[in-house]
């Protein structure tokens, strides 16, 4: 007997994947705003920090990189209440998503700041800036303008990542594709729509990085 498609099923889940695409959005920008922090302090302590600091932020990067974030994530959720810390699923999610955009964007960053002249620095020597003041005002801009399309294209893949912050019970997308596939049993159109809509939300989200890159950095960032 041939397969049937009916999407008209999914119709009464609509405010459960609605719910699951906003904390999909919701854990994006917090990991991808606190990430791209996390990693131009990284960057920063890897290239014009103290040199006791290079070592542990090294440490973290190699580790983070070299580990699944699948680990990560149930590291700090049902790790870490081992050593009292206790998070809640989108707390332990936003910060699993932050520590390892983290540790790449920081990657990233580092080769944008390498490709900065020297003479830059020895400018802003002789305006008697302090060194970090020179990182911030002359070196960083250029750097991230530079390094804009590599750093978006990473923020994309860690959004689409986030699928597997359902195993630690944040209700994301995944999380409500699996939802109600448990209760319908028509996994195929679930799991169809839940596919189109992460699609979409890759192009609307590296639309957005491209615009705000536009807007921060003008024709310099594609």
């Amino acid at each position: 007997m041939a397969y049937r498609l009916d999407f008209q099923s999914l119709a009464g889940y609509a405010p459960v994947l609605a719910k699951g695409l906003g904390v999909t959005v919701e854990l994006i920008a917090v990991g991808a705003v606190a990430g791209v922090a996390i990693g131009i302090a990284a960057a920063w302590a890897r290239t014009e920090g103290p040199r006791w600091l290079r070592p542990l932020v090294t440490a973290y990067v190699e580790l983070i990189r070299n580990t699944p974030f699948l680990i990560q994530l149930f590291f700090i959720f049902f790790g870490l209440p081992a050593l009292g810390v206790q998070l809640a699923e989108m707390q332990a999610a936003c910060l699993a998503m932050a520590v390892n955009l983290g540790a790449y964007s920081a990657e990233i960053i580092r080769a944008g700041i390498a490709a900065t002249p020297r003479g830059q620095y020895e400018a802003g020597a002789s305006l008697a800036m302090t060194r970090m003041e020179v990182f911030r005002h002359i070196i960083l801009k250029p750097a991230l303008s530079r390094i804009w399309p590599a750093l978006s294209s990473q923020i994309v893949i860690v959004m689409l990542g986030s699928a597997v912050c359902s195993q630690i019970a944040a209700e994301d997308l995944s999380f409500a594709a699996n939802f109600i596939q448990s209760r319908n049993f028509r996994a195929f159109e679930v799991y169809i729509v839940a596919t189109a809509i992460y699609l979409l939300l890759a192009i609307v989200l590296r639309q957005v990085l491209r615009l705000l890159g536009r807007h921060l950095f003008g024709r310099t960032a594609r």
